[in-house]
Formats: C-alpha cells, sequence, structure tokens
C-alpha cells in the first residue's frame, strides 16, 4: 500500500484536512455578500496573526509577488535603499528592487550568519535612505535576523521598515505594530500551512501615505486600488480573488488562532530544539550559526565526502520524507528539514529515523536510533 510522502521542506507545507476540505467547497461569485464576508472574516484573521490593527491586503501569487509590490508600491527609481541579505532570498529582493530602478546598497552577510544591528548603525550613519529591507526567515541558510533589534535601531529615523515573513509569518514571533514594521509581506504555503497561492502585506498608515508619491510602474500590484476595494461596505478585492484558497486559508488562520499564538511558537521552538538536538547526536554540524538558527528550519552541514542531494533522494524514495538540499553555491553541501506549520511530534521523529537511514546507506557511520533518541529526550 503506498502511502503519501512526509513534506518537511520549508514550503510548500503540509495542509491539514480542514483547510483542504474549505478549499474544495463549491465555488461561489466574488461579488456577493457571501463572499464579502468571507473576506471580511479572512482580514480580521489576518490582522490577529499578523498582530496587527494595519490593513493587510490579498493578492493571488506567491511571495515573491508579494516583495514586488513593496518595492513598487512605496518607492520611486532613484530612491537609494538598504538591502540585508543572509541568503538566498534576500538576494532576490536586491534583483527585485534593482529592476525598478532602485539604488541598492546591500548589506551581505557570510551564509549561516545573521545581520548585527552593529552594522546596520555603521550603514545609516553614510547614507539617508528611504528604506530598509530585512529578511526575517532565510530557508536557503536556516538563519533569521532579530527583526524586533533591528526595529529598535531604526525606530526614531525616517525610513519605511520592510520585513520579507514569507517563511516566518505563524511560526515565529513578529510583532508588526509593537516592532515598529511598515511593511510585512508573507505567504499562504509556508508557516501559514495553506496551499501555495496568495500573498499577503500588512501596510502602516505611513506606508500608506508614502505609496501615494511612488512613482515606480504599477497596475495588479497597486496598493491604494487594493484599499480602496476593502474598505467598500462589502469588502473586495480590485480583481478577481482566489476564492478557494482565500476559503482555506482563512480555516487555516483559524486553527492557528484555536491552537493559540504562542502556544504555536512555543511547538516551532521545541521542534527545531529536538531537531538540533538529534542531528548533534549523529555527530553532524548544525549550518546555520548558534544564536541565529530558526525555529521553523534546521539547515545541517554535510560531513566530508557525503553528498546532500544522494541523502535528500534516499529519504524520499526509500523513506517516504521529503527534506530540501542546499541552493545555489550549497547544493549538494547542506540539507535543510523544515519543521513549520503543520508539523508535529510524529512527523519529526519519523523525519529523524529516515535521517539516520539515509546516512547509513551512503556509507556515514551512525547509530541507528541515536538521533531519534535525542529527539525524544528533547521532546
Amino acid at each position: 500500500m503506498k502511502k503519501e510522502k512526509l513534506l518537511m521542506t520549508p514550503g510548500p507545507t503540509m495542509v491539514p484536512h480542514e483547510v483542504l476540505m474549505a478549499e474544495a467547497a463549491p465555488m461561489i461569485h466574488h461579488r456577493t455578500p457571501e463572499y464579502s464576508d468571507l473576506f471580511t472574516q479572512l482580514n480580521k484573521n489576518l490582522q490577529i496573526v499578523f498582530q496587527t490593527k494595519n490593513s493587510v491586503l490579498t493578492y493571488p501569487a506567491v511571495g515573491t509577488g508579494g516583495l514586488e509590490a513593496a518595492v513598487v508600491n512605496f518607492f520611486s527609481p532613484g530612491d537609494q535603499v538598504l538591502v540585508t541579505s543572509i541568503g538566498v532570498f534576500g538576494e532576490r529582493v536586491a534583483t527585485i528592487a534593482k529592476a525598478f530602478g532602485l539604488k541598492v546598497d546591500k548589506l551581505a552577510m557570510p551564509l549561516g550568519k545573521a545581520v548585527t544591528t552593529e552594522l546596520i548603525e555603521e550603514r545609516l550613519k553614510t547614507k539617508n535612505y528611504r528604506g530598509i529591507f530585512v529578511t526575517h526567515n532565510e530557508t536557503s541558510t536556516g538563519a533569521f535576523n532579530n527583526i524586533k533589534a533591528i526595529g529598535e535601531v531604526i525606530k526614531d529615523k525616517n525610513i519605511l521598515f520592510i520585513v520579507d515573513a514569507v517563511s516566518s509569518l505563524g511560526g515565529l514571533e513578529l510583532k508588526t505594530d509593537e516592532w515598529g514594521i511598515d511593511v510585512v509581506v508573507t505567504a499562504s504555503q509556508k508557516a501559514l500551512m495553506a496551499s501555495p497561492g496568495l500573498t499577503f502585506l500588512s501596510i502602516s498608515d505611513r506606508a500608506f501615505e508614502i505609496a501615494k508619491t511612488s512613482k515606480c510602474p504599477k497596475f495588479y500590484w497597486d496598493v491604494l486600488k487594493a484599499k480602496a476595494a476593502m474598505e467598500k461596505p462589502s469588502p473586495q478585492n480590485p480583481y478577481t480573488p482566489a476564492v478557494s484558497l482565500i476559503r482555506g486559508v482563512n480555516k487555516a488562520l483559524e486553527l492557528i488562532i484555536e491552537e493559540g499564538l504562542q502556544e504555536v511558537f512555543e511547538r516551532h521552538s521545541r521542534l527545531a530544539e529536538a531537531t538540533r538536538h538529534a542531528v548533534e547526536a549523529l555527530g553532524l554540524k548544525l549550518f546555520a550559526t548558534e544564536g541565529a538558527r530558526s525555529d521553523v528550519i534546521t539547515s545541517i552541514k554535510m560531513p566530508e565526502g557525503i553528498d546532500g542531494e544522494g541523502i535528500k533522494k534516499i529519504m524520499s524514495e526509500k523513506h517516504g520524507v521529503i527534506i530540501a538540499g542546499g541552493q545555489q553555491d550549497l547544493k549538494g553541501k547542506i540539507i535543510r528539514i523544515g519543521h513549520m506549520g503543520y508539523v508535529d511530534e510524529g512527523d519529526l521523529i519519523k523525519t529523524i529515523a529516515a535521517l539516520e537511514k539515509a546516512l547509513l546507506e551512503v556509507g556515514y557511520t551512525v547509530t541507528l536510533g541515536a538521533g531519534v533518541t535525542a529527539a525524544r529526550e528533547r521532546l
């Protein structure tokens, strides 16, 4: 009997049955009271999970679309921005900003490390930036940035604070209003445990005012149009929404709220600690540096002579567990285990057991059960 594979990647992630059922409900028209009621409830639930009073806009797109929206709506060609990069997705933001004519000053860290507030403070002394882009959680390396501390550094400066929370929102603590974040971008298929296809932007009043002066070309991504449609007596989207996906993510948000935000964050932290202890018990090394290790994804260095792509293939084809390999320069050098969203202790134990078996198959000396035991003890 063939079973479904266990999806332990940094996105897309596993989707709860209730969410899948909500997505499968009969189609409704998007210009009806029924849809407006659904959209109103979605917006309320988004505000709870974003921890904000801001308007949260919804677009049919993946996270990269949301990041483009964050570039084109709040800046004009020639504006100077600071982009912090701790991996592939920080680099992506820099590429998007350059494509629209922004002058990008990039602050790049060695892979596996987080950006420091000291380095940001140094850059702020040298130039007047219109905005700063920060990746909260970098899935390509398993590192995360301290958004609260960065917010403290820039809170008294006239700089738009934009956070890529595509893989973190709903898994890592992110207090949008309290930490002074102007724009937060996330997507449906990561810690929000829904299907891919939706991106969300929380936007402060200050950012909406700045959007009125933006000169970057935009049509579909225009946040002022989206806000105006959402504020109608019967809330709407400016263009056809992804009705089924909105139903699904609304159910996922309800599940998160029912579990409790702090309980969700603690669950992710507990799973991350157990994963790290299991990795070390197997004699492997963690890739992200201590203090910067994410609670939603664990990156693991491959021992000399061991190809991470081979480990990934064996775990998927022989043991039914799908993990991620390294990207770009890290391909073959690391593997990445996602433990975000709809993941529990049993899923993690099965993943560690599969990792042990795969390591044995490629000739790495390991005591079967050592990682599983360490994980269980930590849990």
